[in-house]
């Protein structure tokens, strides 16, 4: 090799799609049951519900959910989901955000992630 050469860089290492977490990891994800007490179509987007969730604190939370093609306001109240409660507030078309409900995207639809049975609000999720 000559020095106006440059030397052959090494490819990068791949990343794994879905890198391993240990149990401190996951443990550090506060997921509670909540109970959705109203729902309302977001003014500002057409995907979007906001959501009041009864996660077992004093007030509801508000928490804005990206479901509104496929769930109308009055379908998800009085649904049990679980909840992600340990996240940054983010403000999502101008609404503030303080939490995420977990949910699966189906072949129809998407469906969100609950509890079935008689499980109080704010239940940790383990």
């Amino acid at each position: 090799m000559t020095d106006n050469q440059e030397e052959p860089k090494a490819e990068a290492e791949e990343k794994p799609a879905n890198p391993l977490i240990d149990i401190d990891h996951f443990a550090q994800v506060v997921l509670k049951t909540g109970v959705v007490v109203s729902a309302e179509a977001h003014p500002n987007a057409d995907r979007l519900l906001v959501m009041q969730v009864n996660v077992g604190e004093d007030q509801p939370r508000q928490i804005v959910a990206g479901i509104r093609e496929d769930w109308a306001p009055g379908q998800i109240v009085g649904r049990r989901l679980v909840v992600c409660c340990n996240l940054k507030p983010a403000k999502l078309r101008g609404i503030e955000s303080h939490g995420m409900m977990l949910a699966v995207r189906g072949n129809d639809q998407v469906w969100p992630l609950g509890v079935d049975g008689d499980i109080s609000p704010g239940t940790r999720v383990t």
